[in-house]
Parts: C-alpha cells; structure tokens; sequence
C-alpha cells in the first residue's frame, strides 16, 4: 500500500485478537446518475486499548467509516468485525445488543436528550440496558467531570463545553470496551475544545479504552497512538503518530 508521498509502506503486523478488524469495507450509494462511492476497500486491524484517529479532508468517508465501524450502518462490501463479531451477520437488534454491551459514542452534536436532565442523560444507557442501580455510577462520572452542580440542569441550561462533558460521561458510564468520537470538538471554541480533549483522553487513560476518533483536526490527531488517512474514500496511509498522548 502506497503512503500520500508515493512511496510504499510496510504492511503492519497482524494482531492477534484485534478489537476492530476491518477487510475490503466499501460503501456505495446509487444515484440517478450512476452509483456514488463513499468509500472502496478499506481494511486495517485495531488492537484493544489502542488510540487511533482517523483524518481527512471532508468528503473523504471519515464519518461513515466510523458508523460502519459501530454498526450504525451496514457496508455494501467487505465486514466488520467488532471484538470478534462479524456485524454484517449481526441483525438490527444484534448490531443493537453489542453497542450496548461494548460501545460508547461521542458526537459533534452532543446528541443529548432536551427533555432529560444531566443526570438522568448519562442513567438513561444503564438503564436501557437494566442495570438495577443506574444513578449512582451516573452521579460519579458526572462529578468526574465536574458536573456535579449540574445534576439537574437541562441541555439547554448547559454551556456548548458542558454538554460535551455530559455526553463525555455517558459514553463512558457504561465502562465500554471501544469508544467512538466523531469530531467531539467541532462544535467549541478552540479553549474549551482544548479542555473536552484533556477530559477524554483523561478518561480514556483511566477506563483503558479503544478509542477511535474521527477528527479534521491534526493537533488532535497526534495524541492518538495511530493516524489512519482517508482521501476519496480509500485509506491511503496507516502510521504510528510521533505525538501520541502528549
């Protein structure tokens, strides 16, 4: 596989047992004009507790690899595999049972619940999937991050940076095996973008977590251990970053 210098890389070593494990993955959408690819096979492995970003220009099928990756939606070719499952074998309601069992998210848009309060917005994953005791995990995370004033706060009660951090808090209060953030900064300033970033790799160190982070940003980018490249939906380079979790 040749890098964006032209030049070719080295294939990387298999890991054994990988947390994601991608193969042939493309996404083509029909048009009346023809068929729109999103992206044209793309395949790499993540080991567990690995920090990997992945970047590119907009247009260049970063979000939508990521929601292949989660099983939001089903790829046209190639599979998926998520902590050995294959999620295109999965139905609906499998692809459902392991976000919910393995998965957190982390969105630009905070995607919050205006008619729940802070708290019961990071109760509301444990309870959908039973937890007998959901408020008392969700009462820690949010103090973790320096919510604990803001219990009983609505979104709309909340700063841009304070959302984050409730939406921070539910993705990790169900204690997930992989996180996905989709541009987790872009809807901030650049200081309090600045704050979220500490805040999640923070939690990210302490929960052990894989973490796959789709940014636009390059200073985001190199904190995370690997840098996957994406242009024109086809990933062009895979490397370890020189700026991991500095």
């Amino acid at each position: 596989m040749a890098d964006s210098s032209g030049l070719r890389a080295e294939l990387p070593k298999p890991i054994v047992n990988p947390a994601l494990q991608v193969s042939g993955l493309g996404k083509h959408v029909p048009l009346p004009t023809g068929e729109l690819t999103i992206l044209e096979e793309v395949g790499f492995q993540i080991a567990h507790g690995d920090t990997v970003a992945i970047v590119g220009a907009s247009g260049s099928g970063k979000s939508t690899l990521l929601s292949l990756l989660a099983g939001l939606d089903t790829p046209s070719n190639g599979q998926v595999m998520l902590d050995g499952e294959a999620l295109s074998s999965l139905d609906e309601d499998g692809r459902a049972r392991v976000r919910g069992e393995k998965v957190g998210f982390v969105f630009q848009s905070f995607q919050l619940l205006p008619s729940l309060t802070a708290l019961e917005n990071v109760m509301l994953p444990l309870e959908l999937r039973g937890d007998a005791d959901a408020e008392t995990p969700a009462r820690q995370i949010l103090e973790k991050v320096g919510l604990a004033q803001r219990l009983g706060h609505y979104p709309r009660q909340l700063s841009g940076g304070e959302q984050q951090r409730v939406a921070l808090a539910r993705a990790f209060v169900t204690r997930p095996s992989l996180l996905f953030a989709d541009e987790p900064t872009g809807n901030l300033d650049t200081h309090t973008g600045q704050a979220i970033i500490e805040l999640l790799f923070a939690l990210n160190t302490e929960a052990g977590t894989t973490l796959v982070l789709v940014t636009h940003d390059e200073h985001l980018a190199v904190r995370c251990g690997r840098i996957l490249r994406l242009d024109s939906g086809r990933l062009v380079s895979t490397s370890d970053s020189p700026g991991a979790q500095l």
